[in-house]
């Protein structure tokens, strides 16, 4: 199993939308930038990744599960556009800011501190373990 993080604005698409969405889950449309659609494409079922509530808030909110693996966007008609479907599997007792990340040793490396623009990245197995336990849930 792979981690990711996945980045939305509450005001556009919030972890309470995520969580309506069910089973079923919601198409993560609207990406473009390559190196995040690329880290689509590399998802498969079952993978998980943290919700990440951008812009307001700025901090992790919950857990998701590829449901989906990448194909199409539905949201254009460019054929260089994917995405994957994510549905919500359970929230975070604590969210995790991104203050709390930048200073949390283990989270150095982090793609979110590094490179904090980038919509769908990658997250190592134990940055998984340590945002886990710091937003009170089992990794």
């Amino acid at each position: 199993m792979n981690y990711w993080l996945f980045k939305s604005e509450p005001d556009t698409w919030s972890w309470d939308q995520q969580v309506a969405r069910g089973a079923a889950g919601e198409e993560w449309h609207g990406v473009r930038n390559y190196q995040a659609r690329n880290n689509m494409r590399a998802m498969k079922i079952g993978d998980r990744g943290f919700y990440y509530h951008s812009n307001v808030g700025k901090e992790i909110v919950g857990i998701v599960e590829v449901s989906a693996e990448s194909a199409h966007d539905s949201t254009t008609d460019d054929p260089r556009w994917d995405c994957v479907h994510i549905r919500a599997v359970k929230p975070f007792v604590t969210p995790v800011t991104l203050e709390t990340c930048k200073v949390q040793p283990g989270l150095e490396k982090m793609v979110l501190i590094n490179n904090s623009r980038l919509s769908v990245q990658p997250v190592s197995p134990e940055e998984w373990r340590i945002i886990c336990e710091l937003g009170g849930v089992d990794p």
